[in-house]
């Protein structure tokens, strides 16, 4: 069985395997206070281009989402996102948990239109009992999406834009944003990101990192005592130098963004098989997560030698289906899934 199930399938990369090991029987202060995960912060900084940014290393995903989200609103505040974004669907309400609504909106390919939002919020503050609703604090977006999209500079621009005009925070959910900045559609930078956005955080658990999430606060608005609402909230590593070190080895000599682009080359290797197997996409994503229609009969076949993740059913007899290209996929993995193709 070969796997194109998702892009965390794999441990860590090697170069980040071997800096654990090389630090291993170091003895070092915990809970993030250690020279790596200094390290590392500055170097983030750096490939930001913003020397103010706080940056605060996180365990995952979700966790991140729940304590960055939580931490940042008010008790009378919610959360916009697509009605896509992860913390809308597949967190299992972590959000809803810490006392905070999300307040879905309309997508399409998953990404939030500037107008759509600019409505939203528009009709929140005309409704005439928007005392009695949640307020609307903060918006959630993924980059690159659920469904492996991309905001292009002027939709960021844009949603950045309205966000300042509101006064509330624009936060980037950037659990695979190495493939976003190594995709050959993308004209935005990781210090554009920086600057466009309140806070995002770079996703290592998905780009090389057994696991972790670099949050960056750009604009001095990290939430006073944040190392205690992490830990709050059951997010906080007593061995944070597991999150430091691997970041510092992320972030030197360009590795994050150098295997990020390998993921890529892999991805339009894919997305060439699966044109040549005839197979419909459902949608264009320029990133590593490739989502086709497959007839159910073909893909119990399919199934048999690939694992995949399933996404969505379209009708009765066909399923959409998520095929990911990550840091760690070879030239064996794709032969494979090209002889599964042919097989079906």
């Amino acid at each position: 069985m070969v796997s194109f199930e998702s892009d965390y399938i794999a441990g860590a990369h090697p170069k980040v395997l071997d800096a654990l090991l090389r630090t291993n029987l170091e003895a070092l202060p915990g809970y993030g206070t250690d020279v790596y995960c200094e390290r590392a912060k500055e170097k983030i900084r750096m490939a930001c281009a913003c020397p103010e940014a706080e940056v605060e290393l996180l365990v995952g995903g979700t966790q991140t989402n729940a304590v960055v989200i939580s931490s940042m609103l008010r008790d009378f505040e919610g959360v916009v996102a697509a009605e896509t974004g992860h913390v809308s669907v597949h967190e299992a309400g972590a959000i809803e948990f810490t006392g905070h609504k999300v307040l879905a909106v309309p997508q399409k390919d998953g990404k939030i239109a500037p107008e759509v939002l600019a409505s939203y919020l528009e009709g929140f503050y005309a409704d005439g009992n928007h005392e009695h609703m949640v307020f609307p604090g903060m918006v959630y977006i993924s980059h690159p999406t659920e469904y492996g999209t991309l905001y292009t500079k002027d939709e960021l621009t844009g949603i950045s834009e309205i966000c300042h005009r509101f006064g509330i925070t624009l936060y980037l959910d950037g659990a695979r944003l190495g493939y976003g900045l190594a995709s050959s559609a993308s004209d935005l930078t990781l210090p554009e990101i920086a600057r466009l956005t309140d806070v995002f955080y770079i996703g290592g658990t998905k780009v090389g990192a057994l696991c972790g999430e670099a949050v960056v606060f750009t604009k001095k608005n990290r939430p006073a005592h944040f190392m205690t609402s992490i830990k709050k909230r059951g997010a906080l590593l007593a061995k944070g130098r597991l999150l430091g070190v691997q970041f510092d080895a992320l972030f030197t000599n360009d590795l994050y963004l150098e295997i990020s682009k390998h993921a890529m080359r892999m991805a339009e290797r894919l997305k060439e098989m699966i044109r040549e197997a005839g197979l419909p996409f459902y949608l264009d994503s320029p990133t590593n997560q490739q989502f086709i229609i497959m007839e159910d009969e073909k893909l119990a076949r399919f199934g048999e030698k690939i694992a995949y993740s399933f996404w969505e059913k379209t009708d009765e007899t066909h399923t959409v289906i998520r095929l990911a290209t990550s840091w760690s996929t070879t030239e064996e993995d794709l032969a494979a899934l090209a002889n599964a193709f042919a097989e079906m």
